[in-house]
């Protein structure tokens, strides 16, 4: 009986524990093939021509897998009394290095009462003070294309949000999260996506739109083959 335990009792271990590694390893290789998929689309989605931005009404479908990196349009007036500046850093020139400073988001307030946040792009950190977003033209008509985004998952290392109490768009942001950002401005009915405005061609030269980076780790073979 002990020569048993012996040996068939580790046979076993090594047994379920390759059955486990082997499923990981599997896993990793559907994982792959998920996001070699997701990669294509948006790879092809990004090029198409800006459709209306979903209403409001059709909010609660709105998908990142289905809809982010979407080319849209909307109109609407610029909330810039309510413009809130996440710390962030951008690549402004190919292989010069990051530069410090903000992302600037400004509420559009939609025609049917919605409201969209929208990355207007970046202003570096000593350029922030001088930025002049003109709080008088609330009720000028905008019009902004550009890419839906998802909110950004605050990381483990990044600080929490604190806004101020006094003015919510001057306190210290971190994470770009449109209904976190809409709920410190008492702002209703905020969409659950932003949209990262594009470059605007003759426009101010700060904020700086067409910034967004299309980038996704893809290290599932990398994993699977650990795992075998």
């Amino acid at each position: 009986m002990s020569r048993f335990r012996q040996f068939v009792v580790p046979a076993l271990c090594m047994l379920v524990a390759l059955a486990i590694l082997l499923g990981l390893g599997f896993w990793q290789i559907e994982r792959l093939q998920w996001k070699e998929g997701l990669i294509a689309r948006i790879g092809t989605r990004i090029h198409d021509v800006p459709v209306a931005v979903p209403p409001a009404a059709e909010w609660g479908a709105w998908s990142a897998a289905e809809d982010e990196y979407r080319p849209v349009r909307a109109e609407g007036r610029f909330l810039n009394d309510k413009t809130v500046y996440v710390t962030a850093n951008a690549e402004l020139r190919p292989k010069a290095g990051a530069t410090l400073g903000y992302m600037v988001l400004t509420p559009l307030a939609l025609a049917d009462g919605g409201i969209v946040i929208v990355n207007r792009g970046f202003v570096p950190r000593e350029l922030r003070d001088s930025l002049r977003l003109d709080a008088a033209a609330n009720n000028d008509r905008a019009t902004v294309t550009g890419l839906m985004r998802a909110p950004q998952e605050q990381g483990w290392f990044v600080p929490d949000d604190q806004p101020s109490r006094d003015a919510p768009g001057r306190g210290d942001w971190y994470t770009r999260d449109p209904v976190r950002i809409g709920a410190s401005l008492g702002l209703d009915r905020v969409a659950p996506f932003l949209i990262d405005e594009e470059l605007v061609e003759g426009g101010p030269p700060w904020p700086r739109g067409g910034l967004t980076v299309i980038s996704f780790p893809n290290k599932h073979l990398e994993y699977a083959l650990t795992w075998f």
